[in-house]
């Protein structure tokens, strides 16, 4: 919450003055270098070259950049102005989007993004449908990178939840893992094609949920969290099915909030900027 200085409760206008600035966030101008379909429905960006320096290299497992997608008819290429689009041209804002960088490359100075392909033709998604059109040498502005989670190497054991959007975060998290990790990983997909040989360690089982995403509730229903000391859990899914899981780790099974990274990713029949407008709203909260 933004606190006021000033002193002065009957002017509005000296407060909006002393209000700051929203800050700039840095844009980062990558080159796609080359792309590779991993399943049928996931696609891998190689993306890199000068615009490297200019990412937050975030070392979490977690790591997410936003893309900025301009509509291809409006002329705009990248970097934007974005501060003079919303003043001038806000229909021309380019759509953000937001994604986990699968893997980074600091020697080669590029990142990888696994990119959900979905539906087709306008209702692939703006950033799935550019990211099937792509070609090498294309430029693809984004700012970044966020996140905040990483496997501990102190913990005991580690549980992880996710569905295909949350696929290439649970993939980095098991490579960051100690190699004598213990744990379980629940993964959703809607199509058993769409599965990946993922490295992990020995002792973390992987088990693949396919069909519906309340498979992920009687998953976790079957699992015994009766002793949760020392356990670490990555919780990320489509925002209906991410508040009953909270339920049921928080307020069930009594684990205790910090041992959890729990948000939605996603919102079932939302597109991106509805569902970050309504992370402000009750429709948003994951804690009711």
């Amino acid at each position: 919450m933004e606190s006021m200085t000033t002193t002065d409760q009957s002017s509005p206008a000296s407060a909006t003055a002393q209000r700051p600035a929203r800050p700039k966030r840095n844009q980062a101008v990558l080159e796609v270098l080359g792309k590779t379909r991993v399943s049928p429905r996931l696609l891998r960006l190689t993306l890199g070259g000068e615009g490297y320096e200019a990412l937050n290299r975030n070392r979490n497992s977690d790591a997410y950049v936003k893309f900025l997608i301009a509509d291809p008819a409006s002329g705009l290429q990248p970097p934007y102005d974005m501060d003079a689009l919303r003043e001038h041209s806000p229909e021309l804002m380019p759509a953000r989007r937001t994604y986990t960088v699968r893997r980074w490359d600091d020697e080669k100075r590029r990142i990888e993004v696994d990119v959900v392909l979905h539906g087709d033709g306008e209702d692939s998604g703006i950033a799935a449908r550019w990211a099937d059109e792509a070609q090498p040498g294309d430029l693809l502005a984004m700012s970044g990178a966020g996140g905040g989670y990483t496997p501990a190497p102190e913990t005991r054991r580690h549980l992880m939840l996710g569905d295909h959007a949350a696929l290439p975060a649970i993939a980095a998290g098991l490579e960051a893992m100690d190699e004598d990790a213990q744990g379980t990983v629940l993964i959703q997909l809607d199509h058993d094609e769409d599965r990946l040989e993922l490295e992990h360690p020995a002792g973390v089982e992987v088990r693949w949920l396919i069909g519906e995403r309340e498979l992920l509730l009687e998953a976790v229903d079957q699992l015994d969290l009766e002793d949760h000391e020392g356990l670490q859990i990555f919780c990320h899914v489509e925002r209906g099915i991410t508040k009953q899981l909270r339920a049921k780790l928080v307020k069930e099974a009594g684990i205790p909030r910090e041992q959890i990274s729990i948000s939605a990713y996603w919102a079932l029949g939302r597109i991106e900027d509805q569902f970050q407008a309504e992370k402000r709203e009750p429709i948003g909260r994951i804690d009711d």
